[in-house]
């Protein structure tokens, strides 16, 4: 059974790390927490019509806040950060 691709890629991560990163043709996105390599590749080449060559994952853990005598924690979340083919490019992070 097959995911819809927009239940998987949740937003773009737009950041100076992520920008810096566009050079070597390498876009960042938030993607579902239980989303595998294998669907983040397949849900970026169908909403975005590119092909990809690689994929990296890692898990973003909460880091400490606190709010007057509140503590507490942000939330946790995956980051995708997708490298394309070369001449691919995804338009809503063109400048």
């Amino acid at each position: 059974m097959s995911r819809d691709p927009r239940s998987i890629i949740i937003r773009p991560i737009i950041s100076e790390h992520s920008y810096d990163v566009l050079e070597n043709n390498v876009y960042t996105f938030e993607v579902a927490k239980d989303a595998n390599k294998i669907e983040i590749r397949q849900a970026i080449e169908a909403i975005f019509d590119v092909k990809v060559t690689k994929v990296n994952t890692l898990n973003v853990k909460p880091k400490p806040k606190r709010v007057r005598y509140q503590k507490g924690l942000t939330r946790s979340w995956k980051k995708a950060m997708v490298t394309l083919a070369e001449g691919d490019e995804i338009a809503i992070f063109a400048s």
